[in-house]
């Protein structure tokens, strides 16, 4: 509820600022250092799978399929793709899309719920994309767009 917001943010060093008589921000000077990826927005409903995933580190009991365990310490399966998508032309035949695919996500904003009297819990939530030591040059995210057009 409330929509998604992604943000995919760039960090830079700037090998020229402090070389006299070179001016800030010349492009061959300038190097991308890091993109920051991350998602967040609120739940509505939430499932034992989903709420693991917001733990970050859990895992569903074995025995109890009600039960979420938090633990200390992450595993590589707490990373997970996440991919998303939004068209506002989006009918069945002729619908379009943009849709983002995180990649290595994990929940970084930790497990909330806000309830309200006679009205639906919130779960907020935030998911940071992760790189991966085997693939540092791959930025975490991907994006595909395919434009919609109106229904006839």
């Amino acid at each position: 509820t409330g929509g998604i917001t992604l943000t995919a943010t760039p960090t830079y060093t700037d090998f020229g600022e402090d070389v006299d008589n070179c001016p800030k921000n010349t492009m061959e000077l300038k190097r991308q250092d890091d993109v920051e990826v991350k998602c967040s927005g609120t739940f509505v409903t939430v499932t034992t799978t989903s709420a693991k995933s917001l733990m970050a580190a859990a895992d569903i009991d074995g025995t109890d399929t009600t039960k979420v365990v938090p633990r200390r310490d992450l595993s590589s399966a707490d990373f997970s793709d996440i991919v998303g998508d939004y068209s506002d032309k989006n009918g069945a035949n002729n619908g379009g899309f943009i849709a983002i695919r995180m990649m290595n996500a994990l929940s970084t904003g930790g497990f909330q719920l806000k309830t309200a009297d006679k009205g639906k819990g919130q779960m907020a939530f935030e998911y940071t994309a992760h790189y991966s030591i085997s693939k540092q040059d791959v930025v975490p995210y991907e994006l595909y767009i395919k434009a919609g057009t109106a229904e006839a």
